[in-house]
């Protein structure tokens, strides 16, 4: 355990980000599935309605920090292009 003050903050600082970034993670992994449980059932309406959420769920994951930005993109264009490939 730390002995030093700025270091026992650290540790408190770091829990609370580690904390924060873990909600936002699960819930773009949330959104993610939403989308490809949508394109399994072949439900096309539903899948373009869930990718809609899913993009806002990741861009804002990506403004704050918690995804680069390439992987903000990468993200989106993946489920974009799989939605877009139902028939």
């Amino acid at each position: 355990m730390a002995n030093i003050k700025s270091a026992k903050k650290r540790i408190l600082v770091n829990k609370t980000k580690y904390d924060r970034n873990k909600a936002i993670k699960s819930g773009v992994k949330t959104a993610i599935k939403k989308v490809n449980a949508a394109i399994d059932a072949n439900d096309k309406s539903a899948a373009e309605a869930a990718l809609k959420d899913a993009i806002v769920t990741i861009t804002k994951a990506g403004s704050k920090g918690v995804y680069h930005k390439n992987n903000v993109a990468r993200k989106v264009s993946r489920l974009t292009v799989a939605v877009n490939k139902m028939a």
